[in-house]
């Protein structure tokens, strides 16, 4: 397909840069003076340039139809928005009237007058009373002639010296003329036509009460209320005024008050004007900036080759799109497309300046000649088209808007060093189209209007409009969409309404910096070992409760603060020390380093203790979203304090963006903390230690993940059998002559010991006691033993108490100590008796001798062994260790005697210090006062 280019041709002054916007701006006077240039001056090159609209057809009608005393109205008044074609439709009236060349020669003339059933329209004489052209205090002269007022100037231009004459009286006295006079005047040169332009500007300069040259501010207003009257009684005769629709343009309270005058003088007859609609503006721009097409049927193409591209697109595209009369409203417009006409006059004519016709005209001219120096080679103008990188197209627009937006431009939206450009150059699929440039070219002209009006809730695009902007044949949505949602995370002065995944979300720029930016600039406070450790640490311990399997869980706590008891405690290891396949070092030195110590003093628990540590690909990630969380945070509380003043699309925006950022942190936490270190001893001969490494997958909970890993690779374990215990048993305790052991004791090693299983907790062995006790194969139980004799000994049952007394006997010996107390059981055979008599026969026996049977011997138990009922102990202790070294006595010897409810347990503690060259008063009073407050009993000093 071919581009526009090839297909529609610019008007030569647009190629080459030479308009002027007053070339735009048609002067009457200059016109009628002879001064203007040939496209205005001349009546047929004028309709060649010059559209019919509806509201023009329907004056132009009316015109034809008074100057043929056919009709029509005598007074017309022309009211609309500044820059809204009032004088262009007047320049037709007076060109219509007072033209130089046959009817024929005015383009869509002769089809107007054919629909409206007249012949021709009679050449008419023209008066235009323009109220910029003279001073009502300085009197103007045509040749001779001196001229004082307006009505002096209407009989002038109708009739010269010889109407002048009828009026000159009035012109000298600065009245009114009054309605007869003019009647008379209008009938004499009629037919005739009397445009009047700028009136309010004239009026307005009259002071109170005071006469000027050209009357005061009442005869003026009698004078025009006179014309109008006097105009309705001269059949051929007619009078077109414009005024201005806005108090704005009628300048100051004296112009306000002039306008509202007029308004009531001119408000009896009804207006016809209707104001240019947007499809008019197709063909208006295209006669004015574009020669005629002549290849429509490339033309038509195109047109249709969008319409199927928009088809394919689907609802991704507004919904006007896929209507039939869009294809009629693309050749319209061709070659701009007409969403760049929707958006200039549906959001930029609401900006105070902005001329309806004229400063699209402007924008357009300096568009096309850049797009045309540039080698442009899109099939149409889009939106996304527009050269904001030139700074004369730029400036065409900025005029109308806020201070500030040169810095928007600049930096987010087009140019060598803006965001866009360098995301184009970068990202090579986006570069191909130029999406993200166009994206925001789009974004700005539909939404740049809007930062000017309260109306906010309705400011911005979504995102289908924005893509409209974009889109053309081979150039599908997807990589402008995909632009748009890296705009929206990377552009300061892109705002959003939502959710930028959401098809409603309405993005829009603005000259404040948005929330993001407010955001990004805010994370720069937060420090890595303080604000942020603290918000990754409280995402952790939401993340990692520790379930039923953890006794309690420590993120980044010193060694010195996780407890060295027997219960089963998981590590969080801070960011600093993080794991990676290729540098491990640290991290392993850091958990063999908490297995050794706790604090000042060593750890003897230390196989109690599983480790959690950081990816350190991923921990920088996890950093920037917990930055991204707390600056988020410091907004939100901001905006509830006051201290950040935004609006409410704004502030919801804000709560929302907290929202996501604190959803996103417990993932980003959980991919980073993914490695569980488990520290371990191969075997008991082994010096080293080492640290095992897995990964936890990001399935179910963090927690439930956890406890799976480390139950499925027996790192935790929770159910033991008692063949392992045996096994275990034999390998490490019975042997070298030891045939049993306490089952506290293998409970306390189990708990210090890295080539040890590590359980649960205490109860996993005594459940494995328990089973094993049932049965002869695994050990047999005993509460003490006192020489080679067990107390309370048993085998193969499985009701014994765990406690710091029992014994797990090998199963060999205790079935060889269970066979000998059976023997020991059985009664020794006598001499005498060798057999045991039968009852018959013993019967017998005492029958013949006449004695008592005696009854059977019972076998006689082993009575068991005294129990010891005290123990002694002392031990010295040397002063350098004595810190470690009567800690270890409490725990090993001291904890074991308080844990029998049958024992009451003294401890006395003598302390003799020897001063060969005698004590220092500060020792004396040092240790005399914290003697007294540990509750000494005796502290004295020889």
């Amino acid at each position: 397909m071919k581009a526009w280019r090839e297909v529609s041709v610019p008007h030569p002054d647009v190629l080459e840069g030479t308009f002027q916007q007053s070339e735009f701006a048609a002067d009457i006077t200059a016109v009628r003076d002879g001064k203007a240039t040939r496209e205005y001056q001349d009546a047929a090159a004028f309709f060649q340039r010059t559209f019919i609209t509806e509201g023009m057809r329907l004056l132009l009608t009316q015109v034809a139809q008074r100057l043929n005393g056919k009709g029509g109205e005598p007074v017309i008044q022309l009211q609309t928005a500044f820059g809204g074609g009032k004088t262009h439709t007047m320049l037709a009236v007076y060109h219509l009237a007072a033209r130089n060349c046959a009817l024929k020669d005015l383009s869509g003339v002769p089809a107007l007058l054919d629909q409206a059933g007249l012949m021709d329209v009679p050449k008419a004489r023209t008066a235009v009373l323009d109220g910029t052209a003279h001073s009502p205090g300085q009197p103007w002269a045509h040749g001779d002639t001196k001229v004082r007022t307006l009505w002096g100037e209407l009989a002038w231009q109708l009739g010269g010296d010889e109407g002048f004459a009828l009026v000159r009286e009035a012109d000298a006295t600065g009245t009114s003329p009054g309605k007869e006079a003019l009647r008379k005047l209008l009938e004499r040169f009629a037919p005739c036509v009397i445009l009047v332009d700028e009136l309010v500007a004239y009026i307005r300069q009259f002071p109170d009460g005071q006469s000027l040259s050209g009357g005061t501010y009442d005869s003026n207003l009698s004078f025009v209320q006179a014309l109008t009257e006097a105009a309705k009684l001269v059949p051929t005769a007619i009078v077109l005024a414009s005024l201005p629709e806005s108090e704005v343009e009628a300048g100051s309270s004296r112009g306000v008050a002039a306008l509202k005058a007029l308004e009531k003088t001119f408000g009896r007859v009804q207006a016809l004007w209707k104001p240019v609609a947007t499809e008019e503006a197709f063909e208006i721009v295209r006669r004015r900036l574009f020669e005629p097409i002549r290849d429509t049927a490339t033309r038509d193409a195109v047109c249709r080759e969008f319409v199927n591209a928009y088809a394919a697109e689907g609802t991704k595209l507004p919904s006007e799109t896929h209507e039939a009369r869009y294809f009629e409203r693309l050749v319209q417009a061709y070659p701009i497309h007409p969403e760049v006409f929707d958006r200039l006059y549906e959001d930029w004519t609401t900006l105070e300046g902005f001329q309806r016709t004229r400063g699209v005209l402007k924008l357009m001219a300096r568009v096309i000649f850049r797009l045309w120096k540039d080698q442009n080679q899109d099939l149409m103008i889009l939106p996304g088209s527009l050269p904001l990188y030139d700074s004369g197209s730029r400036n065409e627009l900025v005029y109308y808007l806020p201070p500030g937006w040169d810095a928007v431009l600049e930096r987010d939206i087009d140019g060598e060093r803006a965001e866009t450009t360098e995301l184009d150059q970068r990202e090579p699929r986006f570069g191909a189209v130029q999406a993200a440039c166009r994206v925001a070219r789009s974004l700005f002209l539909g939404s740049a209007p809007s930062s000017s009006t309260t109306k906010k809730a309705s400011r911005g695009m979504d995102r289908a409009r924005v893509l409209l902007g974009c889109v053309q044949p081979g150039k599908p949505s997807a990589a402008f969409s995909d632009a748009l949602n890296r705009l929206s995370d990377r552009l300061h002065y892109l705002n959003s309404s939502g959710d930028k995944s959401q098809d409603s979300t309405r993005f829009w720029f603005d000259t404040r910096a948005n929330l993001r930016r407010e955001m990004e600039d805010r994370k720069g406070r937060f420090d890595d070992r303080r604000e942020v450790r603290t918000k990754i640490e409280a995402v952790l311990k939401k993340l990692a409760p520790g379930g039923s399997l953890f006794d309690g869980v420590h993120i980044f706590t010193p060694h010195g603060d996780v407890p060295d008891d027997g219960a089963l405690r998981l590590v969080v290891l801070p960011p600093e020390k993080t794991y990676s396949k290729q540098d491990s070092k640290a991290v392993f030195e850091e958990v063999l380093e908490l297995v050794r110590s706790n604090g000042s003093k060593p750890r003897y628990r230390g196989n109690r203790l599983v480790f959690v540590a950081a990816d350190e690909g991923s921990l920088s990630r996890l950093k920037e979203c917990a930055r991204t969380a707390l600056a988020w945070v410091s907004i939100v509380d901001d905006i509830k304090t006051g201290r950040l003043n935004i609006d409410r699309l704004q502030e919801d925006q804000a709560k929302k963006e907290l929202e996501t950022a604190e959803g996103v942190l417990p993932r980003a936490a959980r991919e980073c903390f993914k490695w569980l270190l488990c520290p371990l001893i191969t075997s008991p001969t082994d010096r080293q230690a080492s640290v095992e490494t897995f990964p936890l997958n990001a399935g179910g909970t963090y927690a439930a993940e956890l406890e799976r890993v480390c139950q499925e690779n027996e790192l935790i374990i929770s159910i033991w059998s008692p063949v392992h215990l045996r096994n275990k048993l034999r390998e490490l305790y019975w042997k070298d002559g030891t045939e049993a052991v306490r089952a506290s004791t293998v409970w306390e090693d189990m708990q210090k010991y890295l080539y040890l299983p590590r359980l649960r907790q205490r109860g996993v062995l005594e459940q494995a006691i328990q089973k094993g006790t049932a049965s002869q194969d695994f050990f047999g139980t005993a509460y003490g033993k006192a020489g080679d004799a067990y107390e309370g000994f048993k085998l193969g049952d499985s009701n014994v108490q765990f406690d710091d007394t029992l014994l797990l006997i090998e199963p060999t010996a205790a079935a060889a100590y269970a066979a000998t107390r059976v023997k020991q059981a059985e009664p020794a055979p006598t001499n005498d008796s060798p057999s045991q008599p039968s009852p018959s026969n013993t019967d017998g026996a005492n029958a013949g001798t006449g004695e008592q049977p005696k009854p059977p011997q019972r076998p006689t138990s082993v009575a068991p062994p005294a129990r010891a009922t005290a123990f002694f102990g002392s031990i010295d202790v040397s002063a350098s260790t004595a810190k470690m070294k009567l800690v270890s006595v409490a725990e090993e010897i001291i904890a074991l005697l308080a844990a029998d409810p049958n024992a009451t347990v003294k401890v006395t503690v003598e302390i003799l210090a020897e001063f060969p060259n005698g004590a220092s008063d500060q020792t004396k009073r040092a240790v005399t006062e914290n003697a007294g407050t540990l509750g000494f009993k005796s502290k004295s000093w020889e």
